[in-house]
Formats: C-alpha cells, structure tokens, sequence
C-alpha cells in the first residue's frame, strides 16, 4: 500500500504547526509503507528515503489582487499535483491549501481521501484580513472537502467536537489521532552560546514565546501582559512570519512600547532552526503559548519534551496536552461557539496571562518540577511510532 501526502508545507519550508505534523509523520510512516509527497516549493527528490515533488509558482503575469494571489497559487499546484500520474492506494491532505488536490485525486483517480484536520476556517475568522473574499473561498472549500472525506482526522477531542458541530460528516467517519513528538530529538540541552546569539542573556531567566505574529498564536495579547509581569526575568518572544503587514505593524507598536518602559524584552523576528529553538526551549523557565485557538498545540508539547514548564490559554487541543498544575498552568478564555477571537476581554487575559508566569517565575523549583512531569508525559503518551501504526491502520480500513 502507498499513501500519497498533499501538503503546502515539508522541509526545508516550515513555518507552522502542520508543517512539523506532516515532517514527522511521514518519516515514521515510511518504516511501514510505502508514502510519497507532492508539496508547495521547489524540493525534488529523496528525503529520509521518501519521494518529494514541489510545486512551483509563477504568478508574475497575475493581476488579481495581491491577497488573492495565495488562494489562486494553492488551486494551480493543487492542479499541477493531479498532472503528474498518481499510482498510491490512498491520498492524504493537509491543511486547506491541499483540499482541492485531494478532491481532483479522489474524484479522478478513484482513490479514498482521508483529511487531516490541523485547524478549521469558520474558527479562524481573522484570516479575512489576510485574504479578504479569498476566506469565503477556503472556508468553502474546507466544507467541500471535509464533507466529501472518506476519513477525517482530528488531532485531539476537542477538534472532534469541532467537525461534528460545523459539518455535516458521518460520526463513524472521525477519527482522533494526536500529534506527536521526536523525544529524541526534542530533549534538555546546554547551549548558551546559542542564547547569546540571539541577544538573550543565558545568566538571567526568561520566559519565552516561539510561533508566527498572527491573531491565532494569541502574541499580541502576551506582549500586552508584560506591563504587568514582575521585574527579573527576560521576556523573549521568537516571533516571524506575520499573517500580514498591518499585524506586523501592530506587532512593532507593542513591541517598541513596553521596550521602552522595561529591559529585557529580546524579539527574534524570524523562525528559528529546530536545533536553536531546542536551546531556547531549554534555556527557558517557562515557555508561553497564548492561543485564542490551538486544535492541537504541538510548541507546548515541545516545550514539555525540553523540561520546560508551560503557561498556555485552555484552550482546543492544549487541554488535552498540558495538565494543569502538573505540566503546567492553564489561563482560561471565554470563547463563543463561532468566533473565539471576538469573545475575548483582552485586558482580563493579558492580567491572567500575567499572573500565571509571575507564579511560575517565582517558583523555580516548581517549574523544575514541572519540567520533568512535561518530559515524562510527552514520551508517554505522544509518540509519532504510535500515531504512524494509528494512521496506517486506518488506511487499510479505507483501501479494504
């Protein structure tokens, strides 16, 4: 049997969360099965012995407008996927820049589709701003997809809950398979020269954030709570690739305004390379995710793999990866049944994003404590070898 991966995201382009999904998962997949991978870029041939063809884009003869452009980009590799003959048993999206070639190939080549759901669009309405009419189109397409999957996997509970609530799919058809984690490569080092880089001074302790500047990751409400976290410690936000430049903008503003009121604020504006983010994770007393929406929240698990205490908003998946006061502390959030992002008393969050990491940052033998409870917990129960032997296993329900 042969699955066949259709993804915007595989190495060396990550940027998100799905990326890291897709990455893993197919390097332990392909121990039992043979997979191969179309993607968006200009990656051609073998990685860790998988086939990998890229897609790419010329759209300097487009004249749509420039938010449309990545909408229109995604329908013509998706396209340009389908051109080139599919000989796999199965076919296996991944996020919505892929629906539309897992529709063409289900449809044309005859061949089950199974979906793997990392976020979903009607929960993600800040998107508009970066797409404009383009978020009618994708959450559009995410429903058609969805509805038409043969499986859907959802990366936790909570996401399940998500699918059954917003579309119309066959209960008997979800499917709950975790995101996981490489404990081998994920684990406590020493790496100061790394901190110092970067500007961060390995002597002090600091918390830290690491995700891209969009509404979703929540950042702008963490640099909001820094007036009112306690002196003594670094507040190191790894923040890049901005949704779009009025957020980058926004981003820049409070940024430059608590700099200007408190030391020790050390914004590293790009996505750092895995071995360097492992050392930031390492290095910190606390790691943050403040989340408006997280269906799974694989940084947190990171962070757990690396001995590092989380403060993250109760949120989606989080709950089902974070234990609270074990692993550690969950800020809640009121969220409305469509819209998380509008529900939120802004003022009230920062203040409890901001009492969380006081707690812990004034504990350190807490957070060694919970450090090592989040290390034990990651290699227990989110192993990629387990959610590989899930997966395949599903396929073979689906190809039988």
């Amino acid at each position: 049997m042969k699955s066949l991966f259709l993804t915007n995201e595989f190495p060396p382009y990550i940027y998100g969360g799905a990326g890291v999904h897709v990455e893993y998962l197919t390097r332990e997949l392909a121990k039992l099965m043979e997979v191969e991978v179309r993607c968006f870029g200009d990656q051609e041939g073998e990685q860790s012995g998988i086939p990998v063809h890229g897609a790419g884009l010329d759209s300097s003869a487009w004249t749509s407008p420039a938010n449309l452009k990545s909408v229109f980009g995604a329908l013509q590799r998706n396209l340009d996927f389908n051109t080139r003959h599919i000989d796999a048993q199965v076919v296996h999206l991944h996020t919505w820049y892929a629906h539309f070639g897992g529709i063409l190939a289900k449809l044309n080549y005859g061949i089950p589709m199974v979906l793997t759901v990392h976020s979903l669009e009607p929960l993600r309405p800040w998107k508009r701003e970066q797409l404009g009419g383009g978020y009618d189109f994708t959450c559009w397409l995410e429903k058609t997809a969805i509805e038409m999957a043969d499986a859907v996997i959802a990366v936790s509970e909570e996401t399940k809950v998500d699918i059954s609530r917003l579309f119309h799919v066959d209960p008997h058809k979800i499917h709950v398979i975790h995101n996981g984690i490489d404990p081998d490569e994920y684990h406590r080092i020493e790496a100061p020269d790394v901190l110092r880089k970067h500007g961060v001074n390995p002597d002090i302790p600091f918390i830290l954030f690491v995700g891209r500047i969009t509404r979703q990751k929540g950042i702008i409400h963490l640099v909001r709570a820094i007036e009112q976290m306690d002196l003594g410690f670094q507040i190191v936000l790894c923040a890049g690739a901005p949704d779009t430049p009025e957020i980058l903008a926004e981003m820049e503003a409070a940024v430059a305004a608590t700099q200007a009121k408190r030391e020790g604020i050390v914004w590293i504006q790009s996505m750092l390379p895995v071995q360097e983010k492992i050392a930031m994770y390492s290095h910190a007393s606390v790691f943050c995710c403040p989340s408006i929406y997280e269906p799974f929240g694989i940084i947190n698990l990171e962070a757990m793999a690396c001995e590092t205490a989380v403060v993250a908003s109760a949120v989606g998946g989080i709950k089902e990866v974070v234990v609270p006061e074990e692993t550690g502390i969950l800020v809640p959030l009121d969220q409305q049944t469509v819209s998380p992002f509008e529900a939120i008393d802004p003022a009230r969050f920062a203040k409890d994003l901001a009492e969380g990491i006081n707690r812990l940052m004034a504990d350190p033998e807490k957070c060694r404590q919970m450090g090592l409870a989040g290390r034990k917990r990651a290699v227990e129960r989110f192993s990629w070898t387990s959610i590989a032997e899930r997966t395949k296993a599903l396929y073979e329900t689906l190809v039988k």
